[in-house]
């Protein structure tokens, strides 16, 4: 990690709801200094809307106010996953309610949607959100299926083009060997999770790059209450500059293809980046805070703010 100090890096996709504070504290100090968060499956069945509406909420509220207490600028992407895409009277009622919060200040793309397991139900609302997310102006964040990925990836393509969207406005993530060429030809962008046994690790993520370039590839962690590792784009970095990868082609695919993409949105401006550099830990947030009793606040020395 001695190698990139000093980078800047730039995670437009983790789930910072599942993830301690030690995480938000070891993102910073390896130089993480942004994050999408995408609306996920949190990892057993939501019952009512209801809890859509509460975890949309704190997407855009509570955990964008932790993750400034320690110095990381936090976007989000909202959307309805595809696994409950499957219970339709559920699907139905998070449908009324996603228009709500695609225009909330820090929403930079509608996500994550597509397929989980390709059924008629997971087709029928990737496709109304595609349309939302027109109708918004919104980057789409699409999660390409674990099983068959290669037909998956292909048909949520090709559905994104039968609904008129730019393939410039759609971040394929999830990638593979398998997908990565098809995506890049097409001109969709490319992006790539390192996750650990899963996804992909980060040996082959230095294969991809050195065979097919930095443009339009973008990597991310998706750490989230699996066995995820939150530093994945920042190790990912520093493997690439030990296996000789050009440091523009490093920072292109951990930090500036990402913020081209999403920023498409309207809603990031990279100045943000060091404003949110300013901690203090003594704010709270509807009356909450991230310390614990008894807990010193740290407020940052080099801010010019004085309260």
């Amino acid at each position: 990690m001695e190698r990139i100090k000093g980078m800047r890096f730039f995670d437009p996709h983790i789930h910072m709801t599942s993830r301690t504070t030690d995480d938000y504290q070891a993102l910073a100090d390896a130089g993480v200094v942004a994050i999408i968060e995408p609306a996920f499956w949190l990892g057993q069945p939501r019952t009512g809307v209801d809890t859509f509406r509460d975890y949309f909420n704190s997407l855009i509220g509570w955990e964008r106010f932790r993750s400034s207490q320690f110095g990381i600028k936090h976007y989000c992407t909202i959307g309805l996953n595809s696994k409950e895409a499957n219970n339709e009277r559920l699907a139905e009622a998070v449908m009324e309610i996603l228009p709500s919060f695609l225009y909330k200040e820090g929403v930079v793309g509608v996500g994550e949607i597509g397929f989980d397991d390709q059924t008629p139900a997971e087709e029928k609302y990737y496709r109304a959100q595609l349309e939302l997310a027109k109708e918004a102006g919104l980057p789409v964040q699409i999660h390409t299926p674990h099983r068959d990925k290669k037909k998956g990836t292909q048909r949520s393509m090709d559905i994104a083009l039968e609904h008129g969207l730019d393939p410039r406005m759609i971040i394929v993530d999830h990638n593979n060997e398998e997908t990565v060429k098809e995506v890049l030809d097409r001109g969709f962008w490319a992006a790539f999770t390192i996750y650990p046994f899963t996804k992909m690790g980060n040996e082959r993520m230095v294969e991809i790059v050195k065979q097919y370039g930095s443009e339009r590839i973008m990597v991310n962690s998706a750490a989230d209450w699996g066995i995820s590792d939150p530093l994945a784009v920042p190790k990912t970095a520093a493997l690439m500059h030990e296996s000789g990868i050009d440091l523009n082609d490093i920072h292109l695919v951990t930090f500036r293809n990402a913020i081209a993409a999403f920023a498409q949105s309207g809603q990031i401006d990279e100045a943000d980046f060091d404003t949110v550099k300013d901690i203090d830990q003594s704010l709270k947030f509807n009356g909450s805070t991230v310390l614990r009793g008894g807990q010193q606040p740290r407020i940052d020395k080099q801010s010019n703010i004085i309260r």
